[in-house]
This record gives structure tokens, C-alpha cells and sequence, in this order.
């Protein structure tokens, strides 16, 4: 019997009952490479592996409270943050990190909720809320590159035009950005990582099988262990992209949409 304690992850994001993302699947993602993840749920979806068709938003008290519960109880080694539904939410968020700013935060960012699933909120303001409260307290951002190209062109990343969406990312305080799906040259993609003082580094990427749902969420996880044990960030971005890769490598098909993570295979 190992006499070793699994790395203490706070895993903030909605429960998914299909298993594509999220919670639970990023519990035992987490278990499966030596994690233990405790949890604070930002919503409640009504899911299958086709589509989301409602969203329970949990109130920022009950978040709040979830969250300090387990964080005044637990040893905990890093935060990871995924979608959140609310300003509030981020508001909550952004005040606990400031209160456990000791701790690594990996925030992994999303495409927007669909408007008619939330009650008297604007995708847009949480976004704003997230850019303005929450990345500055950031150490990593997790996100595609497509992603946050397309809000540069919506104008939802504030900057220069001659800025890059990376850079505009960083200019609301975030530390480093590892963006996923970053063009390299024609059919070659890469892991791109940008960090202070223009530091980069890249990894070569592979294309996900087609319709996979939730391809960034092993190596989230990955990412949050790996900061959770003292690595600085080049290396846990190194090591998590090696752990993660054999991850999405392996896929099923267990309905009639997307193809999900098998999350069993190590």
C-alpha cells in the first residue's frame, strides 16, 4: 500500500450528467493521475453527448460556500476554474483567489453559455467579469486558440488592433496563457505558451479525432496537479501535455453525438 497523498485540487464547474466534462469527469481524470479532486459546482446542466439543453446556475452563496468549506478544511494545492454562469460567480471567485492567492489557479476557459439558458445575464458581461476580476489573479489561462481569436474579432478582448489575442489576454493580468490549437504552418498545430517578459515556449499538437467533446479537459486537470506539486509553469505545462496526451488518444462513442474521453483507459 503507497504511503504517498494524492495532490489536493479544488476543481470549480458544472456538473455534467453525461460525462463528457467537467464534473465528474474531471474527478476522476484527477484520481487517474495521482490527483484527488474536491469540487464546488457552478451549475447543474441537463446534458447528453449531443447537447446542452438546460442550466441549473447555482447562487453565489451556495458557491461561495461550497468553496471555503472544502478550502478551510483540506490541504489544497491548486484551484482550477472552468465555466462559470454568473458575474456574481466571478465576483465569488475573484474574492477567493485573492484570499488563497498562495495557491496556484489554472483558469480554463470556454466558449460562452447560450443566452436563453441563463435568467437576467449577459454571456458578454460575464466574460468582461472574467477578464477584468479573474484574470489577474490568474497564474495560468487554458483556452483555444480559435476561441479567443474569434472574441478578438467580435471585439470582446479590449486592445490594440496590431495585438494578438494572447497579448490581450495578458493585458488584463493574466501570467501565462497556453493556447491549444495554435496555427503553425499549414495542417500543423501547436501548444503555445506565452509568459512574462515575451517568454514562449511550443509543443507539437496533434488534431483531436473528429466531434470530440471536451478535448482540453484532461490536460486542465494535468495542469493543475502539476502546479499543485511546486513545478513552474514551462515544466507542469511539459509534463501535463505528456500525461494528457494518451487521454484523448483513446475515445468512444457511447450515444448518438459526440465522441467522449474513455477516461479509464491510463
Amino acid at each position: 500500500m503507497s504511503n504517498s497523498n494524492p495532490t489536493l485540487i479544488l476543481v470549480v464547474g458544472p456538473f455534467d450528467p453525461s460525462g463528457s466534462g467537467n464534473l465528474p469527469a474531471d474527478a476522476i481524470t484527477c484520481a487517474g493521475l495521482g490527483g484527488h479532486a474536491a469540487s464546488a459546482l457552478s451549475a447543474i446542466h441537463v446534458q447528453d453527448t449531443v447537447s446542452t439543453e438546460d442550466i441549473q446556475v447555482m447562487t453565489p452563496e451556495f458557491l461561495d460556500d461550497q468553496a471555503r468549506c472544502v478550502l478551510e478544511d483540506m490541504h489544497i494545492q491548486a484551484i482550477k476554474v472552468g465555466a462559470l454562469y454568473s458575474v456574481e460567480s466571478v465576483q465569488v471567485l475573484a474574492q477567493i483567489a485573492a484570499d488563497y492567492s498562495h495557491l496556484p489557479l489554472v483558469l480554463h476557459l470556454d466558449t460562452l453559455p447560450d443566452h436563453s439558458f441563463l435568467d437576467d445575464e449577459d454571456p458578454e458581461d460575464i466574460l468582461s467579469a472574467i477578464l477584468e476580476l479573474l484574470l489577474p489573479q490568474t497564474n495560468l489561462v487554458l483556452v483555444e486558440h480559435n476561441l479567443i481569436a474569434h472574441w478578438k474579432t467580435d471585439g470582446l478582448l479590449p486592445g490594440a488592433e496590431t495585438e494578438t489575442p494572447v497579448k490581450a489576454l495578458q493585458n488584463f493580468g493574466a501570467q501565462w496563457v497556453l493556447a491549444a490549437g495554435s496555427p503553425m504552418r499549414p495542417g500543423q498545430y501547436a501548444y503555445l505558451l506565452h509568459g512574462p517578459e515575451q517568454a514562449t515556449f511550443n509543443w507539437k499538437g496533434q488534431t483531436p479525432p473528429a466531434r470530440l467533446n471536451n478535448t482540453n479537459g484532461p490536460l486542465g486537470c494535468a495542469l493543475a496537479i502539476e502546479m499543485g506539486k511546486g513545478a513552474d509553469v514551462p515544466k507542469a505545462v511539459e509534463v501535463a501535455l505528456a500525461l494528457a496526451g494518451p487521454l484523448v488518444a483513446n475515445t468512444f462513442q457511447p450515444g448518438m453525438g459526440y465522441r467522449l474521453i474513455n477516461r479509464a483507459i491510463s
